[in-house]
């Protein structure tokens, strides 16, 4: 049996806007069950803590360097794997060792800002580099995954 007040145009109009507005509210416990299911997206990952920044390098360290490209280098170790990583102007380099083909992803806390290949000696080139921290998430071929600490540029 139809609804009488479903005659109406108006009214008609106005239920709908009320199931459509009741729809968009999503409750607090499902986000919140979200926001927790995605944080633990990563909890089998090598978590590799930096272990080498040069960037905390004191000043006469730096000032006999011979080089002048302007490079910061880093260095993410966990149980069995190292990732070295340059930060250029251009691009983010970096080496995964022990070398595996894979992926490597920078990661916000939006999400993904870029990802690449990994070769099978371990390089990847990440391009240009993302203007807010990140971290990397390296995914192998043999399916273990590597993530790096936080990267500020």
């Amino acid at each position: 049996m139809m609804n009488p007040d479903w005659n109406d145009d108006e009214k008609l109009i106005e239920a709908l806007r009320a199931a459509l507005a009741a729809a968009d509210d999503v409750p607090a416990a499902f986000v919140e069950a979200g926001k927790s299911a995605f944080a633990w997206r990563t909890i089998d990952a090598e978590l590799a803590a930096l272990t080498y920044d040069s960037a905390l390098e004191p000043l006469d360290a730096v000032a006999i360097r011979s080089e002048s490209a302007m490079l910061r280098s880093l260095t993410f170790a966990s149980d069995g794997w190292t990732v070295e990583v340059e930060l250029t102007p251009n691009a983010v380099l970096g080496q995964l060792d022990p070398p595996e083909v894979g992926t490597v992803t920078a990661r916000g806390d939006g999400g993904e800002l870029a990802t690449a290949d990994i070769d099978e000696l371990g390089f990847f080139v990440l391009g240009p580099p993302p203007a807010i921290p990140y971290r990397l998430v390296c995914t192998t071929q043999s399916g273990t995954t590597i993530l790096t600490g936080w990267i500020t540029p």
